[in-house]
């Protein structure tokens, strides 16, 4: 199996084997799992302001905290993975910080000091539409994961939820609304002139 090293890169099939892999040892899903993710560890660095010295132990201490997440994550629970690790990572960052340490406790050996941009760009993303998410009705989140996340066709949506298609349609400008609002996102040009 080709193991990408891009969060972006993972497919939801390709994860899921990956973690399957990782729950019966196989060091190299592991690692995998690791590399793809570590662009939220970056993400959440970049949120505090340090000086140089004290962001790459910061950066360190997201890394155990990263790899402590992954050895932890339990997939049956049902949560996302970046969810659970967000809030593993930025504690632990957040201990750091209030130690007033300037060392992480354990060394890691890090390839690259920063991240690719793009990496975190779509982690970043990636965290704010999760976080969004929980604004819309089940409806409209089954709804724009179909549409939006998986792709899906309104057509193939409204026969498989067994609803009307323009009602498939309204559902989706509702909750794309409302993503808007969550995100702090202006109306399109055309919506702004009508109200």
């Amino acid at each position: 199996m080709a193991r990408n090293s891009s969060s972006q890169g993972l497919d939801p099939q390709e994860e899921a084997e990956l973690w399957r892999l990782c729950r019966q040892g196989d060091e190299e899903a592991r690692e995998a799992l690791i590399v793809a993710y570590r662009p939220l560890v970056f993400w959440l660095a970049r949120r505090f302001s340090l000086d140089e010295g004290t962001a790459k132990d910061l950066l360190q201490e997201g890394m155990l905290a990263l790899i402590k997440a992954v050895d932890a994550y339990d997939v049956s629970r049902g949560n996302k993975f970046t969810t659970y690790a967000f809030y593993r990572i930025r504690g632990h960052m957040i201990n750091f910080l209030e130690r007033g340490e300037k060392r992480a406790p354990y060394p890691v050996d890090m390839e690259e000091e920063i991240a690719q941009p793009g990496e975190c760009v779509a982690v970043e993303w990636r965290l704010l539409l999760e976080e969004a998410m929980g604004a819309l009705t089940l409806k409209e989140r089954d709804i724009i994961q179909a549409l939006v996340v998986e792709g899906k066709k309104a057509g193939d949506v409204a026969r498989d939820t067994a609803i009307d298609v323009s009602h498939v349609y309204r559902i989706r400008r509702k909750a794309l609304a409302r993503l808007r609002i969550a995100l702090g996102l202006p109306a399109p040009l055309g919506e702004r002139k009508r109200g």
